[in-house]
Parts: structure tokens; C-alpha cells; sequence
């Protein structure tokens, strides 16, 4: 099914938040999201989203990138399928990226692309995108991510209110802390499966330190404990002296990258994030492979809910017995733009069976939100 780009446009949305979203590297003192809506010479649209949380002006720059980089590659191009367009345009960018040093910003922009053609080609044939590429059933698990480390019980307690039946704890703030909250989250959310993520914050001697200390709540994963980009061999050092199952995938921006983790048999959970990298081109391949090799697939996702609705479809095409990450932080942006993801029943969402992502976001109610507009016309 070809297409002929006719349009794109890039909108820019923060929104206030009174809890700052802390993580052991950085805070978030607002709600960033930059969807991307591309229409077609026939007036049909789809929908994606750039991951935009760090740095504080990542939401404006990667709207930028749009605008200087992708829209002069797309306009009154005709392709005949997303997944063309997008191993074309990362060939076409890859010298630019190393470069400008900005490959991670680059990735996540083609990623939008990715979802939106997707998004777009489903409309065009009229078939959710669960369905579309190859998915048996609407229905995927959820977990709520992202509890704080300042009271995350009460957060806890508010989403297994909602109909959330497992969590996940930030942690890297100290061992009292850490060991504090999750004693606290244990009283609240009883023998509910539990998560970890250290987001990067340590060496492999202190992740071990702290793998073992953690283990006597019974953990499901530990996740990121040390930094993305460290060698294998600290990886493997780690596996060695903990029985805590390892999670990491959410920085693995290459097929090449998931390959590698997936050979090194020391992860339990690989997590791409489609927004990040890849869109459903290059995660649906990968999640796919991770299925096939005995590990579990929990796509990763922290943004509004264009993003977040894709991460569904991408779990349920790919099936599997893995659960899509729902951040538990308030967020205008993800509950105006999600769709049917708004609330689990008893720890299941489950996707409809209109067009594409199954949601227009509508943007009347974003205006009190939006930053930027920036339309891009052949």
C-alpha cells in the first residue's frame, strides 16, 4: 500500500505536575510529550510520538529535528510501506548522527515516523494495529512503573485501588531508603508481583551489595541496575553473584544491541522502548526474537498516551506472556490521549478494534498544554 506524504506536523505539550518525577540520575518537574501527526495526499492521518523526557529542553529540540531533518526527507515522498521508510531514513541520517553526536535524539524522531506511517497504514486498511501485524487478542497485561521514592505506598495503594496488580519501585537513593520503601510497599501491596529499577545508578560491587539485600521481597526484576553502556563482562559478574533475575533494554537502540543481549543468556527481561528506538519496525522483529529465545518482552514506556497506546499494540501483536509498563505519576497528557488504557480491570487492558491506534487525540482538549505547533506541507 503506498503512500504520498503530503504533511507533517510536530505539536509540543508540557504540563504542570505538583510532584516532581524522580529518578536516581534526574528529575522531571513537568510532563513533556511531542506528537506528530502525518497526512497523506488522500487526507489520512496517523498518529506518533517522540521520546522527549530528558533533557529539560528535549521536548522543543527533538520538535526541532522534525522540522530541520525529517520533514525535507518525507514531503511528497511516496513509500510503500512504514517499515521501508524507516530503514531508509536511517540510512539516510546515519552519517548525520554520528556526525552531530546526537543518535539517541535522531533514532527517537525516525521511531515517530515509524508509528505514525503504521498508524496510518492501519487506518488505511481499517484494522486496529494489534491486529494488523499479527496479533491474536486485545488484552495485555499492565503494571504500574515509576512509584517515587517518597511514599511510593500510597501511590501503590491509589493504583491497586484502579485495578493494578503489579508495581514497580524506583530505587538507587541509598540502602536505608530503598529497604524502606520497599518494606512499605510489601504492607500495601501484599505478595503482588514486584519490580526494582535502578535506572543505571550503580558499579557491579554495589549492585551486588544491593541485589542481595533486596532479595528477601522477592523481587520479580531488577532492572538497570548498572549503566546501559558498561561491557558485558560487568553484566556477566553481576549474573554470577545474584540470583535476582536481570531486566535492561529500554537504551538498546540497535538490532545489533538486542542480538548481543539476547546471546549473552544473562538477561530474564528485555525491554525496547518503540519510542525511543525502533518504532514497531524494529521492536516487533526484536520483541519476536526475545519470545522465541525463552526471555520475557515488557516494552518499556515513560511519555503520553500516543506512545503508550502503540506500546500496547506492540505487546499484543507480538504476544507472549510479558506486561506493558504504565507509568503510576499523574500525567494529562497520557490520560487525554490513551484511550482505553485508562484504567485496567484486575490488571488487564484491553485494546478496541478501531482503525490504527484506535484513539485521534484530540487536541482542543491539549491546547492549555501546547508549547508549539509546527506544520511542515508539501
Amino acid at each position: 500500500m503506498s503512500i504520498t506524504i503530503d504533511r507533517i506536523e510536530a505539536f509540543v505539550f508540557r504540563a504542570p505536575i505538583d510532584t516532581p518525577v524522580q529518578t536516581s540520575f534526574g528529575i522531571m518537574r513537568d510532563r513533556p510529550a511531542v506528537f506528530i501527526r502525518i497526512t497523506d495526499k488522500d487526507g489520512c492521518a496517523g498518529w506518533g510520538e517522540v521520546w522527549c523526557n530528558f533533557p529539560t529542553v528535549g521536548a522543543e529540540h527533538r520538535a526541532r529535528l522534525i522540522d530541520s531533518v525529517f520533514a525535507p526527507l518525507l514531503l511528497g515522498l511516496t513509500i510503500e510501506s512504514a517499515s521501508n521508510a524507516f530503514f531508509d531514513l536511517t540510512r539516510q541520517t546515519a552519517v548525520l548522527a554520528i556526525q552531530s553526536a546526537e543518535p539517541g535524539p535522531i533514532a527517537q524522531c525516525i521511531a515517530a515516523v515509524d508509528i505514525a506511517l503504521w498508524d496510518l497504514q492501519a487506518r488505511r486498511s481499517k484494522l486496529p494495529l494489534w491486529k494488523m501485524l499479527g496479533g491474536d487478542s486485545p488484552r495485555v497485561r499492565v503494571y504500574a512503573s515509576g512509584l517515587n521514592p517518597t511514599n511510593p505506598q500510597r501511590l501503590a495503594a491509589e493504583k491497586l485501588a484502579q485495578g493494578y496488580r503489579a508495581f514497580k519501585l524506583k530505587v538507587g537513593f541509598g540502602l536505608e531508603r530503598d529497604l524502606a520503601n520497599l518494606r512499605a510497599l510489601r504492607q500495601v501491596v501484599g505478595d503482588a508481583p514486584l519490580m526494582i529499577d535502578a535506572n543505571q545508578a550503580w558499579d557491579v560491587s554495589t549492585a551486588v551489595e544491593m541485589a542481595n539485600a533486596f532479595e528477601s521481597f522477592e523481587p520479580i526484576w531488577l532492572e538497570e541496575p548498572l549503566r546501559a553502556d558498561c561491557p558485558m563482562t560487568d553484566w556477566r559478574a553481576l549474573a554470577s553473584k545474584t540470583g535476582m533475575r536481570l531486566a535492561a533494554g529500554e537504551n538498546m537502540a540497535s538490532f545489533a544491541g538486542f542480538d548481543a543481549a539476547l546471546a549473552s543468556r544473562i538477561f530474564a527481561v528485555l525491554q525496547p522502548d518503540l519510542a525511543k528506538w525502533g518504532g514497531f519496525t524494529g521492536c516487533l522483529s526484536v520483541a519476536r526474537k526475545i519470545i522465541d529465545q525463552g526471555v520475557h518482552f515488557c516494552p518499556h514506556y515513560l511519555g503520553a498516551g500516543v506512545g503508550l497506546l502503540a506500546s500496547a499494540h506492540l505487546l499484543a501483536a507480538a504476544g507472549g506472556d510479558g506486561m506493558l509498563e504504565v507509568d503510576a505519576n499523574p500525567n494529562p497528557l497520557r490520560d487525554l490521549t490513551s484511550g482505553p488504557l485508562a484504567r485496567p480491570a484486575d490488571g488487564v487492558m484491553t485494546l478496541t478494534d478501531e482503525p490504527g491506534l484506535g484513539i485521534e487525540p484530540d487536541l482542543g482538549a491539549l491546547l492549555r498544554f501546547a508549547r508549539t505547533h509546527q506544520s511542515f506541507q508539501k
